[in-house]
C-alpha cells in the first residue's frame, strides 16, 4: 500500500463511520420503496441537512483545532454527494455544560458557531445556521443518567434540540437568514 493510502479492510480504519453513514444513506435513497411503502417512484429531493455532533472531538486536541476546518470540509462534502450543492445545513451545537461550558467543548462550540458566521465563510451566507444548544443542558439532578455525553439521557434536551433543528431549517428554506 502507498503512503497516505488507508486500508479499508480494517474494520476500523481512519473516516470508517463516514464511509458507512454515505452507505447507508444510499441504501435507502436507492431503495426508498423498502423504507416507505407508500413511496411510487415519484423522486426526492435532498431538502436540507441536519448535524449535532461534537463529542467525541473533544478527546483529541488535534480534531478540536481542526473542527471548524473538518465541518466546512464535511458540508461541502455532503452537499457533492447527494446533489445538493445549497442545500440549507443546519448545525447544533456541542452543549455540555450550558453556559458554564469550557475547555474542548467550548473550542468546538465556537468553532460550530464560526462555520455559519458570513464573515468567516461568505459561501455559506444564508444556506447554513448554526443553533446555539447550550440553554438545552439539563444537569444530572434534572435527568435520569450522569451519562453526560448523551445529554445526561434527558429526553427533553433532546426535544428542545430537535425543535430548533427544526426550526432553523425553516428559518433558512423561508430565506429568512
Amino acid at each position: 500500500m502507498a503512503e497516505g493510502e488507508v486500508d479499508k479492510t480494517e474494520k476500523f480504519y481512519p473516516g470508517w463511520q463516514y464511509d458507512a453513514f454515505i452507505k447507508n444513506i444510499h441504501e435507502i435513497l436507492d431503495n426508498l420503496p423498502n423504507y416507505f411503502p407508500n413511496y411510487k417512484g415519484q423522486g426526492y429531493e435532498i431538502a436540507g441537512f441536519a448535524w449535532w455532533q461534537g463529542h467525541k472531538d473533544s478527546g483529541n486536541q488535534e480534531w478540536v483545532d481542526g473542527y471548524e476546518k473538518n465541518l466546512v470540509n464535511l458540508i461541502q462534502d455532503l452537499r457533492a454527494e447527494f446533489m445538493a450543492p445549497k442545500a440549507p445545513f443546519v448545525i447544533a451545537t456541542v452543549g455540555f455544560g450550558g453556559k458554564g461550558m469550557g475547555g474542548n467543548f467550548l473550542k468546538i462550540w465556537e468553532a460550530q458557531m464560526a462555520v455559519s458566521d458570513p464573515a468567516r465563510h461568505p459561501d455559506f451566507a444564508g444556506n447554513v445556521l448554526t443553533v446555539d444548544t447550550r440553554d438545552f443542558w439539563r444537569s444530572v439532578e434534572q435527568s435520569p443518567n450522569g451519562q453526560g455525553y448523551h445529554y445526561n439521557g434527558n429526553a427533553g434536551t433532546y426535544m428542545l434540540v430537535g425543535d430548533a433543528l427544526g426550526r432553523g431549517m425553516v428559518e433558512l428554506l423561508e430565506g429568512k437568514k
